[in-house]
């Protein structure tokens, strides 16, 4: 986790991510990246035969200053290395590029703007790259790497992805419990048992238990939820599911169950 990429937007709920990644940056002595995306004011000519134009107002570009100048102050306090990215267009489709060669992404729960429902940035990040993305709840004060931590296991591939992508950060977890929720219908062959994940675990010296949860006819997303609380996690990792479409992303029930009001930070891969 050296290198960390947090979305900079300029809203109340930034600070609860700020910080969660300026805690994780220091737990693992790693380098943070603000990339912050100026929108875009587009113009299109009633001439049939014209272009479409996209400038940045004037307005957008002293908010953008603005902001860069509130953050940065606070950033020269911290004993953290960071760097800051400005780009024009659309942060989903910006922050692919630069996630890359980033180990963890950072966003918040909702869509700036947004009041509720899941975010589609998380979604675009989480299906249409391979690096982590880490929700963060609106009001998350800050992240400790040495709370429990909790997986939401169901023997996927996105399941064992999340797994592999989240054992620095498990590593670290005073506690780490591997959740299987129950479900009536019959276990297919090709999916791995917790005993796996487990297995894998014990190879990088991290113990984990096996906890087994009903559904009774809840949500499996409400029983995960549950088991978290139950245990002070202050991490949920999970594989993320969905299918990426051209202009939307659409998220399986579960993860979108998962980001919806989250009270602690939820690691996302696909």
């Amino acid at each position: 986790m050296k290198s960390i990429l947090l979305h900079a937007h300029d809203e109340p709920r930034f600070d609860a991510r700020l910080q969660a990644a300026l805690d994780l940056a220091r737990a693992f002595d790693g380098h943070l990246t603000l990339f912050h995306a100026t929108p875009m004011t587009m113009v299109v000519p009633t001439d049939p035969w014209g272009v479409t134009m996209v400038d940045v107002s004037d307005k957008a570009k002293v908010r953008a200053e603005e902001f860069y100048s509130r953050v940065t102050d606070k950033l020269e306090g911290e004993d953290v290395r960071w760097d800051w990215i400005s780009d024009v267009g659309v942060a989903g489709s910006q922050m692919l590029n630069y996630a890359a060669l980033s180990d963890i992404a950072i966003i918040g729960a909702d869509d700036p703007g947004e009041s509720k429902g899941a975010s589609q940035l998380a979604g675009i990040l989480a299906l249409q790259c391979r690096t982590p993305i880490l929700v963060t709840p609106d009001g998350a004060s800050g992240f400790d790497p040495e709370a429990p931590a909790l997986v939401g296991w169901n023997g996927s591939l996105e399941a064992s992805r999340a797994v592999r992508a989240a054992t620095p950060l498990l590593a670290r977890a005073s506690s780490v419990t591997l959740v299987q929720v129950s479900e009536k219908r019959s276990r297919n062959a090709e999916i791995l048992p917790a005993l796996s994940g487990a297995r894998y675990l014990d190879r990088h010296g991290i113990s984990s238990e096996i906890l087994e949860v009903e559904r009774d006819g809840g949500k499996v997303s409400a029983a995960l939820k549950n088991a978290a609380k139950a245990r002070g996690a202050g991490l949920i990792v999970m594989g993320a599911y969905g299918v990426p479409r051209l202009l939307e992303t659409v998220f399986g029930g579960v993860t979108r169950e998962m980001l919806q009001a989250p009270e602690v930070p939820v690691l996302l891969t696909h």
